[in-house]
């Protein structure tokens, strides 16, 4: 298994940047929880899934198998 970013550098510093501006904060997500700061609960889930291979919610980050 392993996380990288996506291979898109402009998606990256997009996505960066909206978590600079949301103090950490998931920018694709409207609260501001303990579940929303990146990474997301809903990605950690992913990661533990042996099975899941794909991005993240926002697309920033990947998982390969």
């Amino acid at each position: 298994m392993k996380i990288r970013f996506n291979d898109d550098p402009k998606v990256v510093e997009k996505i960066r940047e909206g978590l600079r501006r949301k103090d950490g904060y998931c920018p694709c997500r409207l609260q501001k929880t303990p579940e929303n700061l990146c990474m997301c609960q809903e990605f950690r889930d992913q990661i533990a899934d042996p099975d899941f291979e794909g991005y993240c919610h926002c697309r920033l980050y990947y998982k390969e198998k």
